[in-house]
């Protein structure tokens, strides 16, 4: 079984307050660019990415032409700033998976980053037969009946922002019902998560499951910078590049294997 971190609480101190690091993230990936391009290539599937909460496409053009340089037909979600688990955007989004997966004639795989992957998680539960896989990355997908442990910060931005009474009104709607027990779609799932995220804890970010469909991959970086992240993005065109059919955990090998091994100290993605 798949089982999530055993962290408690909220996100130590000083994790949040250096999440800034996300700018030397960035600036460090076109030095990453050339071992990047040595990832595995894609069949062409589509790939639909989703932003996280506050963010537009613009965070994803990172992560989209790198994807695209590897073949996928990738594509984001086109509902402008994530504003919140919003019913017009939860909408929107299932009727986007099954128009890609009608156009295309092939399942889609969804990338979320941050709370786009809780509408991943989402659109995979409504649309599964048109969704391939799931990869989250530090997204708050199991969320504990008290409530979301990130910083007070976090969530008041969101009550400002989304709605006055926080995340978990939104958690509590009826077509958020799945969620909110912990249901998982019937499709794999790689739940990227870091230890040193400043906003999203890793119990959040982690999920449990079987084996045979769900895993935990530990990265190492902030949670701001996830989109830029060198090491995330090659573990995400690992698991896209698996055929369709023929899913398997995550095992890290060559030479970016050995950069996953020695800054996350541990070969296991648990």
């Amino acid at each position: 079984m798949a089982t999530r971190h055993p962290h408690r609480g909220a996100p130590h101190t000083w994790h949040s307050l250096i999440e800034w690091r996300a700018l030397l993230e960035m600036a460090m990936l076109p030095m990453a660019w050339p071992l990047l391009a040595t990832a595995q290539p894609g069949d062409g599937h589509p790939v639909l990415l989703l932003p996280g909460f506050m963010a537009d496409e613009g965070t994803l053009v990172a992560l989209k032409l790198f994807l695209r340089g590897r073949g996928y037909d990738v594509q984001t979600w086109g509902l402008g700033r994530n504003i919140g688990f919003q019913r017009r955007h939860a909408e929107a989004l299932e009727k986007k998976i099954r128009y890609l997966h009608h156009k295309t004639g092939r399942k889609v795989s969804l990338v979320g980053w941050s709370l786009g992957g809780v509408f991943s998680m989402y659109g995979a539960l409504q649309a599964s037969e048109c969704v391939r896989q799931v990869i989250t990355l530090g997204s708050p997908i199991s969320v504990d009946p008290e409530g979301s442990r990130s910083p007070p910060l976090v969530k008041a931005l969101y009550r400002m922002i989304a709605h006055p009474m926080g995340p978990e009104v939104h958690v509590m709607q009826p077509r958020a019902k799945r969620l909110r027990e912990h249901q998982l779609p019937p499709v794999p799932i790689s739940a990227l998560y870091s230890i040193s995220d400043g906003v999203v804890p890793p119990q959040e970010a982690t999920v449990d499951g079987p084996d045979t469909q769900v895993e935990n991959i530990r990265v190492a970086g902030s949670h701001t910078g996830l989109g830029f992240n060198a090491m995330v993005m090659c573990v995400v065109a690992d698991r896209l590049a698996l055929p369709e059919g023929q899913w398997r955990p995550f095992q890290p090998a060559g030479l970016p294997g050995m950069a996953y091994k020695l800054l996350t100290h541990d070969a296991l993605p648990v």
